[in-house]
């Protein structure tokens, strides 16, 4: 709750949740916590994953999602969700009964907007063509996995989101907590961190790539005097095909430290650095240069709205 309000207080307005975080015990919070606020704010929620043991009470059928819908909106005491996603694919549901099911709860005013989280960008391409075949509303949000270490979403997801229109909100946008400096090989892990728990983790993650990641990181961050983790939150900022990455917290200090990074701007150069060590080995020359020059006319169509709009603030 203290996290929740302090995010309210510095100005965070979007609230992202799952109906099987702490089997359920999440929105709860979440519900509590925007009580007399709530249409100030956006709320957004998942269905897909177990949370029970039986035979419906997880996937995208029908019957599921109708359920679990009415479920989060009583944890939530709400009477509608803003952003209503699936937060995986389901391959044991047709994807067009998923489709007309989320569609319908929004004709019935329980749902806003329907969004996707974790799919590959091929079942999303399928899921707009279903949709605009049959007349239905379309995702509007994709939620990937994404950041310096994770860059997977760049190969196809990332540009089919920027032909397309859609949202990009990255989860995980400090790798777990790998990307604020905390863990370091030959060193033990902080007590009760994720890398403290499970040493499988540690191993996985300090990867050769990912350790000269780290020493870049550790050196940009000396030059500049920002935080690990600003800088790395500012790598991924600085992406106009990202609307808006997912942070987490475990205290209100935490929060403060990640929402800092709104009042800093990481240097060209410093993010080219960055770009070079954390470049993927399935990403060519030649499909970085494309992808260049997308961001780039995105980034300028993203400028030309905003000083329409009046709320563009140079640097």
């Amino acid at each position: 709750m203290r996290i929740i309000d302090r995010a309210i207080e510095v100005g965070i307005n979007f609230i992202d949740t799952a109906n099987n975080y702490e089997r359920g015990r999440s929105e709860e919070i979440v519900g509590k916590a925007i009580q007399g606020i709530r249409d100030d704010l956006i709320v957004a929620t998942k269905v897909e994953s177990v949370t029970g043991p039986g035979p419906n009470e997880y996937g995208l059928s029908r019957k599921n999602i109708i359920h679990a819908v009415e479920s989060s909106l009583k944890r939530l005491g709400t009477d509608y969700v803003d952003l209503y996603q699936v937060h995986h694919m389901d391959p044991m549901t047709p994807l067009k009964e998923t489709l007309t099911t989320l569609n319908d709860l929004v004709r019935s005013g329980k749902v806003r907007y329907i969004g996707c989280s974790n799919y590959a960008a091929w079942y999303l391409e399928k899921a707009l063509g279903i949709g605009e075949a049959e007349g239905l509303e379309a995702f509007v949000t994709v939620q990937p996995r994404y950041n310096i270490v994770d860059r997977e979403a760049e190969y196809e997801l990332l540009p089919l989101c920027a032909e397309e229109g859609i949202g990009v909100i990255p989860y995980s946008p400090l790798a777990g907590g790998l990307l604020t400096g905390k863990y370091q090989r030959g060193k033990n892990p902080p007590p009760g961190s994720r890398g403290g728990e499970s040493p499988e983790w540690m191993d996985r993650r300090l990867t050769q790539r990912n350790q000269a990641i780290l020493q870049e990181l550790e050196m940009i961050s000396a030059e500049t005097g920002f935080p690990i983790n600003q800088v790395s939150l500012g790598w991924l900022m600085a992406n106009p095909l990202v609307t808006a990455p997912i942070i987490g917290a475990s205290s209100p200090e935490q929060l403060e430290s990640n929402v800092e990074v709104v009042n800093h701007i990481v240097p060209q150069e410093a993010l080219r650095r960055i770009e070079k060590v954390s470049k993927p080995n399935w990403l060519s020359e030649r499909d970085e240069q494309e992808a260049q020059r997308m961001w780039s006319r995105e980034k300028m169509r993203l400028t030309r709205w905003r000083n329409k709009q009046g709320t563009y603030q140079s640097s």
